[in-house]
């Protein structure tokens, strides 16, 4: 994600999300007796919650594009998915997976060559670009016409890089939901987000402004040197891209087919 939230490391709540599967394409359970998970029989992941379409409260459940690959993870393991809700500064530093909080980070996390330091990546699973959200009408469009305006950004994360190395005039939240609310009340006159959760805003007086083509790409992260699971999770990602999985779950929550350029 483009996000590295600063934020408490301990869990917010635990969520028990599925039992293990015996669907196509899923292994025994004989496959998590190769990987050591932090609970015996569990894939435990931490998450970031709210950053829909990826992670995100629907009643009690928690749901979302990643939440649907981590669960085609833990099927491929034959063992039971639980998500931990964490701070997105313990998820991006990996400081989460080394305090053995959880066995998998999932969090529209950026991969970038600093945080390659302190995780080990899967292989990317979605393309992803910096938006511009602005009040309808604003003509807020460009880089350009952010002179001189106050820009919302989440703390520490890609698109907060991205406005400062552009030397647009920042303010930092916390998480999405506070950086759209200070939008709404008036205290920046944009915000810049990935462009993915940009979306479901776009709405009742506010538009998508611009997209920033940043080249981003997300990546599922484990500890540094767990090779083990590592392998697990790319092969599952190779499965699902392979046999129609990820098109349906992205179509789920994207709205549209993921571009095969």
């Amino acid at each position: 994600m483009a996000r590295l939230r600063i934020a408490a490391l301990g869990a917010i709540s635990v969520l028990t999300l599925a039992a293990c599967s015996s669907t196509a394409g899923s292994s025994s359970s004989d496959g998590a007796s190769e990987v050591p998970l932090v609970t015996p029989g569990t894939l435990t992941v931490c998450t970031n919650p709210p950053y829909e379409p990826f992670e995100y409260q629907e009643g009690d459940k928690l749901v979302g594009l990643d939440i649907d690959v981590v669960q085609q993870v833990a099927d491929d393991l034959g063992v039971t998915l639980t998500t931990v809700e964490t701070g997105f500064d313990g998820i991006q530093s990996g400081a989460a997976l080394n305090a053995g909080t959880c066995d998998l980070v999932a969090s529209a996390i950026t991969i970038t060559d600093e945080r390659k330091g302190k995780l080990d990546f899967s292989d990317p699973y979605f393309d992803a670009n910096q938006g511009l959200l602005v009040p309808t009408g604003s003509g807020l469009d460009s880089l350009e016409s952010l002179a001189g305006k106050k820009v919302g950004v989440q703390q520490a994360t890609t698109g907060a890089d991205f406005a400062k190395k552009n030397n647009l005039d920042t303010l930092e939240y916390e998480d999405l939901g506070l950086q759209i609310q200070g939008l709404k009340n008036g205290d920046v006159d944009a915000v810049i987000n990935d462009i993915a959760v940009l979306g479901p805003y776009a709405t009742d007086g506010y538009e998508v402004g611009t997209e920033f083509v940043t080249g981003e790409q997300y990546g599922l992260g484990v500890k540094k040197g767990n090779t083990a699971l590592l392998d697990k999770v790319n092969a599952t990602l190779t499965r699902i891209k392979s046999d129609g999985t990820y098109d349906s779950i992205y179509t789920t929550y994207i709205g549209t087919a993921p571009s095969k350029g």
